[in-house]
């Protein structure tokens, strides 16, 4: 299939697996499409005729401008629609982000900027992520994988990055939200669970859940 939902789905996982800026592989890419190789392999090959992306053997893919500025896009308005499923319409936070995958493919930009406007052009989605610029600027926080804060470290929850549901439900579970303070007790040995306090209240996660929360410092305690 090559319309234009399995583009955007492309270039948005490729925008997303590529954010430290280096070349992704396309068993990533299949693996996060829920696709064969091969079949990655095919869409790769059309999105590079379409300059979209640029493949290198052995290396990875990584997205042309004219591709990056198509995954912003969807990034914006995937998170725009996040914002108004959560504030307006009372859908829990974890719960966000599938049906924000399915409106985000038939949204057009007009439709995007309307709710931009409409929703009081926010800063970020409910899972602290900031919402692209209309002319497609993006601006990280600075923040630090939780995975890779020292005993004592302290500081608040910056986003969660990158979704996906599963995630999201585990983190509501332990009130990880955008916000919440945390100070990190204890590191098990061998990559084992990070303890933390979350708000006062003692949190258990493992390293590679931990890995998709960002933290803003404060130091140490």
């Amino acid at each position: 299939m090559f319309d234009s939902e399995s583009t955007e789905m492309y270039l948005k996982s490729i925008f997303e697996l590529g954010e430290q800026g280096e070349p992704v592989p396309i068993s990533s890419i299949a693996q996060r499409m829920g696709v064969s190789s091969v079949s990655a392999n095919e869409m790769i090959k059309r999105l590079a005729e379409r300059e979209m992306v640029v493949h290198t053997p052995y290396k990875g893919v990584e997205l042309t401008h004219l591709g990056k500025q198509r995954a912003i896009n969807v990034v914006r308005r995937h998170r725009l629609w996040e914002r108004f499923l959560v504030d307006h319409l009372g859908i829990p936070w974890a719960d966000s982000h599938d049906p924000a995958c399915r409106l985000e493919h038939v949204t057009t930009n007009e439709v995007a900027d309307a709710l931009d406007v409409f929703l009081g052009n926010p800063d970020t989605c409910p899972h602290g992520n900031p919402i692209p610029a209309r002319d497609g600027e993006l601006e990280t926080p600075e923040a630090t994988p939780l995975s890779e804060l020292e005993i004592g470290q302290v500081g608040r929850v910056s986003h969660i990055y990158p979704e996906e549901t599963i995630l999201l439900e585990y983190l509501a579970e332990r009130r990880m939200f955008p916000g919440a303070a945390i100070s990190v007790e204890d590191l098990a040995p061998y990559n084992g669970p990070i303890t933390l306090l979350v708000d006062g209240e003692e949190v258990i996660l493992g390293r590679e859940v931990a890995a998709h929360i960002l933290i803003r410092m404060n130091g140490k305690q």
